[in-house]
């Protein structure tokens, strides 16, 4: 159905709504208006990596994972196969009559925000600190969830509009201050893209207010931006309770019925909340007006419209039993075993089975679900813990032997034991093992939304960069036993990895992997996979020359602005493999660039080809080259490969200081490589990008 058809039957049905009916559909657990044949509907899901909080699904890595995989078409898949299971739930629940929260069709994701400061607790949640690679893998996730049947498949959500990435402990009377550039060049860029390139069809404002207008009662943003520049057509909602901090937090009204008001006279169409109880009183009182409450039912009928919901569709016929399937599975250990970045590797990986006759395996995520699956999470059939996956891939020939060597945060896993009780274990295992893999990091009660699971760090956020004491302390006890230590780290953000890196022999990110994600580590330990995946965050030394945490100036932040050498760059990651680009070169047009790869090396690999751009004529361009285009390939061993990236018409741009994006002149330097063109990424890899300048005259 296109969406003039759906509008219209939408204009239709809320003409015959009274006020009180129309009013009572713009909260997210809209009820049901028997006369009419609407039956209730609750707006709110919840699909970041897997249908979540609605029961048993198939779990993907987090989406900060699935960033680190680069790869476009894997997240349209991973998008499909969320809508494919949350079709084939809401059939079920629909004709039970389960109409509960969670078990709808709107899905409030995908994320866009960007991870700007390594200690934000959502930043999981997000495809990193790139505009470019997080609209470009935001628009595919779009895609896939939406489908292209004659319905939509399911609905979208971007969130959240248009800057948020902490702290989580004051969001809620919080004024982000940002200015004109930053906006326009890191920002916005991301949700642009979802709206005028992928049609998401929802969107979804902020708790903070930005310079000084909260985002949910936003008119520039949600009017001006939004509907009469991006030509956003579907509706938008308000994050959750976040109306209610107009008066509560930001108290720039007086009352719920100001803020009802407020928000619905400056875009705010849907409620994720209650405020939206009080809509009828404040129309009542003449403080909205009657066309705008219209507008915003019909926005959101519309929505319900083009998903099918009062008609028969391609959709109704998808059984449960794509729940989890084999080909599901199947997307999802991939997306695990693309998602893992190789930090450092002395030669230990992988793992010779000739030479390899006890395997250690320690620390407190180890054998924890909980490390697998980060926060928004559904349930799984099946969790695959790195201990056992390692246990499957040692068979009957190699001896594995575990201890949880530490708590995740406490001093002590026994309360009624002195101090790190589990040190000496730890210890005994090391010393009896042949090499040790140490599995360490968080899981959501340490970092994460506030007051979502009760995060013990700053209501979500962290402290710092560094790992809990009692894990630096388990750390330090296997390195004075001199055994070959392999760490690898199960966490949704940049950690200080410093003592790591010099310390043990290899160290593996392994992000918040899904259910099933100790199948896919253990298979890239055993060296059944080469590693593939590349940082989407730039991983920092420390936390002390990080600006201040409140601070929205792109200055100092992400490796676009970065003044200081990290320890491990954006866009870095390694492989088993000795893959090389030797060539490569940009069409006519400027709008593609083709890589010749060389392996030299026994071991295919999987790479990742990065085009950064420096618009050296310009002084608005950023400090660093930045990504313009990248693609995912397979070298095989002592092969070649060749790849086609594609550039968007905003790769030759730079922004102005007055938010304008403009000609960033007409010559540019291109670098195509399996990295950032930085001199860490050189000290680290050992080899540079090709170099491409280019003219458009």
């Amino acid at each position: 159905m296109d969406r003039t058809a759906a509008r219209k039957r939408a204009e239709e049905l809320v003409s015959k709504m009274t006020m009180e009916e129309l009013v009572s559909q713009l909260r997210y657990n809209s009820p049901a208006i028997e006369r009419l044949g609407i039956p209730a509907y609750n707006w709110w899901g919840e699909a970041l990596h897997g249908v979540a909080r609605a029961g048993t699904a198939t779990s993907f890595p987090q989406a900060v994972g699935m960033a680190a995989a680069f790869d476009e078409e894997l997240s349209r898949e991973i998008g499909s196969v969320i809508s494919e299971e949350g079709r084939a739930k809401y059939n079920m629940y629909s004709r039970k009559e389960d109409r509960d929260i969670y078990k709808g069709l709107t899905f409030w994701s995908p994320n866009i925000n960007i991870f700007r400061d390594p200690r934000w607790g959502r930043g999981q949640e997000t495809y990193g600190e790139d505009p470019y690679l997080t609209g470009t893998l935001g628009a595919a996730f779009v895609r896939g969830v939406q489908g292209d049947g004659e319905y939509m498949k399911a609905a979208a959500c971007a969130k959240h509009f248009a800057v948020h990435s902490g702290p989580e402990a004051i969001r809620h009377h919080f004024n982000v201050k940002a200015g004109k550039k930053d906006m326009e060049e890191t920002y916005l860029p991301a949700f642009r893209k979802l709206v005028t390139k992928a049609g998401v069809e929802a969107v979804m404002s902020t708790y903070n207010r930005l310079n000084d207008v909260p985002t949910c009662a936003h008119h520039e943003l949600l009017i001006e931006t939004l509907r009469e520049k991006w030509g956003f057509e579907g509706h938008t909602v308000s994050d959750c309770w976040a109306i209610r901090d107009l008066h509560e937090g930001h108290r720039v009204t007086k009352s719920p019925e100001e803020s009802a008001a407020l928000a619905m006279n400056n875009g705010t169409d849907l409620n994720c909340g209650d405020t939206y109880l009080c809509m009828y009183t404040a129309w009542k009182l003449g403080m909205v007006p009657e066309e705008r409450l219209k507008e915003a039912a019909v926005h959101l009928f519309t929505t319900r419209y083009l998903l099918g919901l009062f008609d028969e569709t391609e959709y109704d016929a998808i059984p449960y039993t794509v729940v989890e399937s084999p080909e599901h599975l199947a997307v999802a250990e991939r997306a695990a075993r693309e998602s893992i970045v190789l930090l450092k590797n002395n030669g230990i990986l992988p793992l010779d089975r000739n030479k390899v006759h006890t395997i250690g395996v320690i620390g407190p995520n180890a054998n924890s679900r909980e490390a697998l699956v980060g926060n928004y999470h559904g349930t799984a059939t099946e969790y695959i813990t790195p201990l056992d996956g390692i246990l499957h891939m040692a068979g009957d020939d190699i001896r594995v032997l575990y201890s949880e060597g530490s708590h995740l945060q406490d001093d002590r896993v026994e309360k009624l034991a002195f101090k790190n009780d589990r040190i000496s274990e730890a210890e005994i295992v090391a010393e009896n093992s042949d090499v040790v893999v140490l599995v360490v990091g968080l899981n959501e009660t340490l970092e994460g939304e506030e007051g979502d699971t009760g995060n013990s760090y700053a209501s979500g956020d962290k402290l710092d960069l560094l790992l809990p004491k009692p894990q630096r302390d388990l750390m330090e006890a296997l390195a004075k036993t001199g055994k070959p230590v392999i760490l690898c780290l199960i966490a949704g953000s940049a950690i200080d990895l410093t003592y790591a890196d010099r310390n043990f022999d290899a160290v593996l990110q392994c992000w918040y992997p899904g259910a099933r994600g100790g199948k896919a580590l253990a298979e890239i330990l055993f060296g059944d996979v080469s590693p593939s995946g590349k940082l989407c965050v730039t991983f920092y030394h420390n936390e002390d020359k990080l600006p201040d945490f409140k601070d929205y100036s792109m200055k100092g932040r992400t490796y676009r602005y970065l003044e200081q050498k990290p320890l491990y760059p954006f866009g870095y990651g390694l492989t088993y493999g000795d893959v090389e680009t030797v060539s490569a070169d940009i069409s006519a047009d400027g709008l593609s660039v083709t890589a010749r790869l060389v392996n030299h090396s026994s071991v295919a690999a999987g790479e990742v080809v990065q085009v950064y751009v420096d618009c050296f004529e310009s002084t608005d361009r950023p400090l660093h080259p930045r990504l313009c285009g990248f693609a995912r390939t397979v070298v095989p061993a002592d092969g070649e490969a060749e790849v086609v990236i594609r550039l968007d018409e905003e790769t030759c741009t730079v922004v102005n200081s007055e938010g304008e994006r403009i000609s960033g002149g007409d010559h540019f330097r291109l670098y195509v490589g399996t990295s950032q063109p930085d001199e860490r990424s050189f000290e680290l890899t050992g080899k540079r990008p090709v170099i491409l300048d280019w003219s458009r005259c």
